[in-house]
């Protein structure tokens, strides 16, 4: 297999060695496009030693063969590691200012990247649409890690290793080259966080951003399926291919998810639902020179959604809730998962811990998967995107099966 790696100028380009010589050793063909930026931290002389090929960096360099495009036709799998803040938002923009850029825009192999970058970087939300820009096109993303950093800096930015690079971009290799393991099934996905509307200026709602909802869809998306997405107040950007439905109260969620799930193979409820409602809602603002010190608020239960997609469920059909609990330790996360997973009689449950620090908003996750009965048939931890694959793998075995 002819395998191009990127490499582009950042602390953690002398890893990329690293990740040439897993290909080279594997009986691969290794050509090394690296940017000039990535040459001030590590030697040509070392990259051409591993990949035991000539290094290509200058745009205009052999132009009677045409360069600039035929590394990019020739190549099998696109490799890019590290992919620093500035690559990704040239490559998200379709830029070919350099080899690099042009060896992308000219190819249809699999492309997996690798960021690396100071937490700052990796999450500002620039960084963040561009991420999600290139999962719905396809692009494979392996990490970031949470680590060291330069200095003193330790977070999430950390380039993944090597071998873990290697291996996940073979995946992608030998994914690409199959149809999607998820073609033909109907995935609907609930992402973001309901809202109780008080008046028409407040609401009653919760902290979700619908990160790893949007993650799951454009996951299932990328793996041939058709999905429906109920959408409640993302702070994310959702991937072009998806068909989009607003639901941004529970009862409106409610009617929208029961709905969709008509037609659905799996129904995955990741959003955060409000468990209650204003029994009241005021036509004008609430004021508080006519409340005085204190307003009390009646609150009225809305429906178990999940409890009533799961006691509705035909045969086959696969319910899947989230639970994100505030427990004290991983046991009582998992006796406080087994006793909701039992109670809404669901197929399985994804159970994570949430806090004021962890869980919401944030680019990672971890997670534990319950399958009926309270066996974890799976965990998972690390990027959304990546714990998005994960648990669509284990959601998905009885739909794939059938």
């Amino acid at each position: 297999m002819n395998v191009v790696v990127g490499i582009t100028g950042g602390i953690a380009a002398y890893k990329a060695v690293g990740v040439i010589r897993s290909f080279v050793l594997a009986g691969h063909s290794v050509q090394v496009v690296a940017t000039a930026g990535a040459l001030k931290f590590v030697g040509r002389p070392t990259l051409e030693a591993i990949s035991r090929n000539p290094v290509h960096t200058e745009l205009y360099e052999g132009v009677a063969e045409v360069r600039h495009v035929a590394i990019g036709q020739a190549a099998d799998l696109i490799v890019i590691a590290p992919a620093t803040a500035n690559t990704i938002a040239k490559i998200a923009g379709g830029l070919a200012d350099d080899l690099l850029g042009n060896t992308v825009l000219a190819s249809t192999a699999p492309v997996v990247i690798a960021p690396a970058m100071h937490t700052e970087m990796w999450q500002n939300p620039a960084t963040q649409a561009n991420i999600a820009t290139l999962v719905s096109r396809g692009v494979t993303v392996v990490g970031p890690a949470s680590g060291q950093l330069t200095g003193a800096d330790s977070g999430p930015g950390r380039m993944e290793e090597p071998d873990a690079i290697a291996h996940a971009a073979l995946a992608a290799h030998a994914a690409a080259s199959t149809p999607g393991d998820l073609s033909g099934t109907r995935i609907v996905i609930t992402a973001g966080g309901t809202r109780e509307p008080l008046d028409p200026v407040r609401f009653i709602g919760n902290r979700s951003s619908g990160k790893q909802g949007v993650a799951l869809a454009t996951a299932a998306l990328r793996r041939g399926a058709t999905v429906t997405l109920i959408a409640s107040h993302l702070d994310v950007p959702v991937p072009a291919g998806l068909t989009v439905v607003d639901a941004p109260s529970a009862a409106e969620l409610h009617d929208a998810v029961t709905d969709a799930a008509e037609e659905a193979d799996v129904v995955i409820m990741a959003a955060a639902v409000s468990d209650y409602r204003p029994a009241e809602v005021q036509d004008a603002k609430i004021k508080k020179e006519d409340v005085g010190d204190e307003l009390t608020l009646r609150l009225v239960k809305n429906p178990d959604i999940l409890a009533g997609l799961a006691a509705a469920a035909r045969d086959g059909q696969v319910i899947v809730g989230f639970a994100a609990e505030t427990a004290r330790s991983d046991d009582d996360l998992l006796s406080i998962g087994r006793a909701k997973l039992e109670r809404k009689g669901c197929d399985f449950l994804v159970v994570n811990r949430v806090g004021w620090t962890e869980g919401f908003a944030l680019d990672t996750n971890s997670v534990l998967v319950l399958e009926r009965g309270g066996n974890v048939t799976a965990e998972a931890s690390g990027t959304k995107f990546a714990v998005a694959d994960r648990i669509l793998d284990a959601v998905t075995a009885p739909a794939r099966a059938s």
